[in-house]
């Protein structure tokens, strides 16, 4: 019998989990099309501010970063490390709807290609929401109160890139 009842409260805490799942995941997608609404009724912001929020500054990823050195709007950066490192060097530019695009050619150990990547910015008061081009949500990129989980917490003035990209380039040369 003790067997049943315990069997019984696994199954019914494993449903409950389900359904506190699922109702997780409605409240994720009911918050996220808040953030979307928002972001659309936001403003495009100017060429000038978007300028100010990355020239001269480093934009550290979760496996690299990216420099946009405001001489001659210069783009480097790193990603990966070890046999997956790679490279890329280019440009940047603002269109005049507010959107950062940096374009590169990205270089690794199989070779080397173009790439193109873009991100909308919109405001509202403070609040700063950014959308990478071609997928996914807005989300907040700085927002009032500000949150750690902010991502304009992971620019950085300087360049954090150049020293970790020339370790990468000799490493891909003498692999070559």
């Amino acid at each position: 019998m003790k067997q049943k009842f315990a069997a019984l409260a696994i199954a019914a805490t494993v449903a409950g989990a389900g359904l506190s799942v699922a109702a997780n995941d409605r409240a994720e997608a009911s918050t996220q099309q808040t953030v979307n609404a928002a972001a659309q009724a936001a403003s495009p912001m100017s060429v000038d501010e978007v300028f100010g929020l990355y020239a001269n500054r480093s934009w550290i990823w979760s496996d690299g970063a990216g420099y946009f050195a405001n001489s001659k709007r210069a783009f480097s950066a790193y990603s990966g490390s070890g046999r997956n490192a790679s490279y890329g060097e280019g440009n940047w530019f603002i269109k005049a709807d507010g959107t950062l695009c940096f374009k590169a050619t990205w270089v690794a150990a199989d070779g080397s290609a173009p790439a193109v990547t873009c991100f909308a910015h919109r405001k509202d008061g403070n609040t700063i929401y950014q959308k990478k081009i071609g997928e996914g949500d807005w989300y907040a990129f700085q927002s009032t109160p500000a949150l750690r989980s902010n991502e304009i917490r992971k620019l950085k003035k300087g360049d954090y890139v150049s020293r970790r990209m020339d370790r990468i380039k000799s490493q891909l040369d003498k692999a070559a």
